[in-house]
């Protein structure tokens, strides 16, 4: 059975035990939440009313046709910014906002087979990461997971990168919103030193990186290239408890991803989670490494 998995952030597996997820429920496009579609429309019929294209809204609300086009889809939350000057331009009365009110994230620019492990995610007491290919997706800076997308095999149309970037940046803000849930991450030097999208986004994505690390129930270790020894040889891995006291993970190779439920199969991710972090730098020698790669630019 052909499978898929996407950047270490895209799984959604029902059931116990582990499933690969078949490429068929990746490629369905996934479906915006009902508040999302709903402001969306509205916006859409306003535009048209007021005889605008999306290019002219766009330039009224200082927003790519892109980004006017993903709102009126449901495809992306609006921020503030977007309600008011739509707002303004489309008669100022006074709807776009009330209706903003009622607005919740949903799972838009999620594929369907991701959903599962992002509404665990949400509930989690606690979530450990470890990386060893790429910046994981919860610390990505916006510049840094558009170049991770735009080097998609098969290519992405502007559209696709959009909602997924957009997708990306909403899932990311469980960061600020759960301030006493422990987030902890193990990521490899050599992920912080590839220069994936130029000098210039290597620099943003570090100093995002130290940003989203700072506050206390966030801890990020750095596995040194010089390491001799390594817990997790096997690859990447992600492991989640849920408010039951229940732990789950999530594991992903070229090709593949599945959401691992099994108790004995857990009992060994999270002994080599532990051996490595044990084995990494700690959270300040951490720090200290990246702000200096971040002097080197």
């Amino acid at each position: 059975m052909d499978v898929i998995g996407v950047e270490g952030e895209a799984a959604g597996v029902e059931g116990a035990g582990a499933r690969v997820v078949p490429v068929g429920e990746w490629e369905r496009e996934p479906h915006p939440s009902d508040s999302l579609r709903t402001f969306g429309a509205f916006v859409q019929a306003l535009r048209e009313h007021a005889g605008l294209s999306r290019v002219d809204l766009g330039a009224r609300v200082q927003y790519s046709k892109h980004t006017v086009e993903s709102v009126e889809l449901g495809r992306r939350m609006p921020d503030e910014a977007f309600v008011e000057r739509a707002e303004e331009a489309l008669g100022n009365t006074g709807a776009l906002r009330k209706a903003a009110r009622h607005l919740t994230r949903g799972e838009a620019g999620l594929a369907a087979w991701f959903r599962r492990w992002a509404r665990l995610e949400r509930e989690a007491v606690s979530l450990c990461t470890y990386e060893c290919r790429l910046v994981p997706g919860l610390l990505q800076s916006e510049a840094y997971a558009r170049a991770v997308f735009d080097n998609s095999i098969p290519l992405l149309t502007d559209e696709q990168t959009e909602a997924q970037v957009t997708a990306r940046m909403e899932r990311q803000a469980m960061m600020r919103e759960r301030p006493t849930v422990p987030f902890g991450f193990i990521v490899e030097e050599s992920v912080f030193r590839r220069g994936l999208g130029g000098a210039q986004v290597q620099a943003n994505m570090l100093d995002h990186v130290l940003e989203l690390t700072a506050p206390r129930n966030v801890t990020l270790q750095v596995v040194p290239v010089e390491l001799e020894f390594h817990g997790c040889l096997d690859g990447p891995m992600r492991i989640l408890e849920t408010p039951e006291g229940r732990r789950l993970g999530y594991s992903e190779g070229q090709q593949n991803g599945r959401l691992i439920s099994d108790a004995k199969e857990m009992s060994l991710l999270c002994r080599r989670y532990d051996t490595l972090r044990s084995q990494a730098l700690n959270p300040k020698e951490s720090r200290d490494l990246l702000e200096r790669l971040r002097g080197e630019l």
